[in-house]
């Protein structure tokens, strides 16, 4: 069964338990048991299907388990023998992938998917224990072996190892860079660590002879989004921290959900590759359709993920190759992002198998005849013709920058940087232009009231928006806009305003280091304290599941201001409950609460039913947000989907339901630009 048909049957379960198209239906659910730890069975009413077929799993015997659980005890010593000491941690997490494989299996058995799987398990677990007793022999061959060898890192997001294959060429020499080709999978139905741990070191790779390549792991099948769009980054750091890599010469590539996952994370941050290709990738989201039957808020939310061709201008700047089957369902949304470009103004020449654009510096569109969800074999010639000729340019910094964004979280473009919005979630543009000298620049915008622009080292004349600007040259210049009126930024600004990184929604939060905080004090209303704490007992549960790591959780009394200068904090309770809370009492503007009422601007509601959720810049710590009562916001349904949109923007107000773990939001929103209700 092609990925195609497994794909198709995994999105008529997601549509069967979702049960919903519109973000604004919140879905009811029982109230849930703590979570699983990772050495016990996971909750018996999670969703399985949502991630696993329809077929009953295989069930170890008591005697399989128990070898299984021997070799993790085994293996875990060896570790902890190593951690006392003090080996390089980025050698033991290449052993600790193995270990970390094997519970994932112990704790969510449904993914024994065969007998074969218990075989797969105890055969990673030896590979493991072989490294750890390599390693406490002061040996680490792995990491000069040639072609397939399987690493890992260790995320900052939450801690948690993942596993990473690299292929590195017979060539590689640790002296000469090597270009670096970055590669997403697609979504198989059994691909978990196990399973992928036994295929990297013998399967077939679709490899670039030449590069050093790193097939990511990605958090199972999530389409790279939240802690899975942070690995591709996090991975990328790793290769150039254990292998020499020219940083001038990544390509990016992926099939399928794979394609879908180079669609956000390419056209969000377009200026990073030498080359891209997407290969029959979903850019539309279901949402479309209906998008104007969601409450203005949950609109505005889509514009994040859920409408990747309407990013398709940042393609412009970027060596960009799209490609799709003939007969795949694909083909409207691939030609979807062509005509996004023509309505740009960008002309293309060639047949209907093959297009490059005339006017743009790099961007072909290919379809592969009579072929339906594979790689067509002449379009796959044309492909890797297309990468080398790129790797071998390098990338190249443009004189002209195309340039649209939704929201400061993806806001650069090589030398252009939106460092401010008129409103977010509004379609905001840049279109610069500089002369060969870099001496003179022209630039039109739209919905910006901050811009930055770097390698200004000669610019004598800037002109935005028609307005003329005599400036003195230097490395970067920062312009504001007020009033309609273009100036040179100066001094410290005033209070606070939406800007990268600190621009919401509560979901932004968890692409970065977090911690979350547990409520220990006696709470202002038990209830409402309760139902916090199933909300977060369903995040921590889910993200698990999902998205393969554990969340940080300290008690409130465990945490010290020092936490907060390293992490996105995210706290739990109320402000008897939890002593954070507390401390932010009062300080955070939009939020006035009290025993008896908890309210919102001109919002109030009765603090005994009611719980608040929001993101804001931390007063404790101005570069980190603190987040109250929320973890990501995305409906279950959507979480392993191909767009798991945020519900609630910036904040929300719940409804305390004591039979549900996912309640009514009665209450959402964004704040404005300045981090006020609008």
């Amino acid at each position: 069964m092609n990925e195609y048909i497994v794909s198709l049957l995994f999105r008529v379960i997601l549509a069967l338990l979702a049960a919903r198209p519109a973000l604004s239906q919140t879905p009811q659910g029982q109230a849930s048991p703590a979570p699983a730890a990772p050495t016990g069975r996971a909750p018996e009413n999670l969703p399985w299907t949502r991630f696993h077929p329809a077929a009953p799993p295989y069930r170890p015997t008591d005697t399989e388990r128990q070898q299984i659980q021997a070799k993790i005890d085994q293996l875990d010593g060896m570790i902890r023998e190593l951690r006392s000491t003090q080996a390089n941690d980025g050698l033991l997490v290449d052993v600790e992938i193995y270990a970390e494989a094997a519970r994932w299996k112990m704790a969510y058995p449904e993914e024994f998917f065969r007998q074969a799987s218990v075989r797969d398990t105890l055969s990673v677990l030896d590979q493991g224990i072989e490294r750890a007793a390599q390693l406490k022999a002061g040996k680490s061959p792995w990491i000069t072996q040639k072609g397939r060898v399987v690493r890992g890192f260790r995320s900052a997001i939450d801690g948690s190892v993942q596993p990473v294959r690299v292929t590195v060429p017979d060539q590689y020499d640790g002296i000469r860079a090597f270009p670096l080709d970055v590669a997403l999978h697609g979504r198989f139905t059994r691909l978990y660590e196990v399973e992928t741990l036994s295929s990297w070191e013998g399967a077939e790779v679709d490899y670039l002879p030449g590069t050093l390549q790193i097939d990511l792991f990605g958090r199972g099948k999530n389409t790279y989004h939240w802690p899975g769009e942070a690995d591709v980054f996090e991975a990328i750091a790793f290769a150039k921290k254990a292998y020499k890599i020219d940083s001038e010469r990544v390509t990016l590539r992926g099939f399928s959900m794979g394609g879908a996952g180079v669609w956000h994370t390419s056209l969000h941050s377009p200026d990073l590759w030498a080359a891209v290709e997407v290969g029959a990738g979903d850019n539309t989201s279901h949402r479309i359709p209906i998008l104007n039957t969601l409450p203005a808020y949950q609109q505005a939310m889509c514009k994040i993920f859920d409408n990747m061709y309407e990013w398709t201008l940042n393609a412009y700047d970027v060596p960009f190759a799209s490609y799709v089957g003939e007969n795949d369902r694909n083909l409207v949304k691939h030609n979807s992002a062509k005509e996004e470009l023509i309505k740009a103004g960008i002309h293309f020449e060639g047949d209907t198998f093959s297009l490059k654009a005339t006017d743009a510096p790099s961007i072909l569109f290919l379809i592969g005849p009579k072929t339906g969800h594979e790689m067509h074999p002449e379009s796959r010639k044309v492909l890797n013709a297309f990468l080398y000729d790129r790797i071998q340019m390098g990338r190249q910094v443009p004189d002209r920058i195309r340039f649209v964004t939704y929201t400061t979280r993806y806001n650069r473009d090589y030398w252009v940087t939106v460092d401010g919005l008129e409103k977010h979630y509004e379609r905001a543009e840049v279109d610069a232009t500089r002369s060969d000298n870099r001496s003179q620049y022209e630039i039109t915008t739209r919905n910006l009231t901050r811009l930055v622009l770097r390698q200004t080292d000669r610019a004598t004349s800037i002109t935005i928006d028609g307005q003329k600007l005599r400036v003195k040259s230097a490395p970067e210049m920062t312009f504001e806009k007020s009033n309609q009126h273009w100036k040179l930024a100066g001094g410290r600004e005033k209070g606070i305003r939406k800007k990268h990184g600190l621009q919401g929604p509560i979901d932004d939060a968890f692409l970065e280091p977090f911690l979350v905080v547990r409520p220990t004090g006696t709470p202002w209303n038990v209830a409402a304290n309760e139902q916090a704490l199933r909300m977060l007992q369903r995040f921590d549960r889910q993200y698990t599941l999902a998205y393969r790591g554990h969340i940080r959780i300290q008690d409130d009394q465990d945490v010290t201001a020092a936490d907060f200068t390293k992490y996105h904090v995210v706290l739990f309770g109320d402000p008897g409950s939890n002593r954070w809370i507390a401390k932010l009492h009062g300080k955070l503007p939009p939020l006035r609460w009290t025993k008896e009422t908890v309210a919102l601007g001109n919002k109030s509601f009765p603090a005994a039913e009611s719980v608040p959720a929001m993101i804001y810049p931390n007063p404790l710590s101005p570069n980190h947000y603190v987040v109250i009562n929320s973890g990501l916001t995305a409906a279950w349904a959507d979480w392993a989907g191909d767009f798991p949109t945020p519900r609630y923007g910036d904040f929300a107000i719940f409804k305390v339901q004591p039979s549900s773990d996912d309640p009514d939001a009665v209450y959402a929103g964004l704040f404005d630009e300045s981090w006020k209700l609008p």
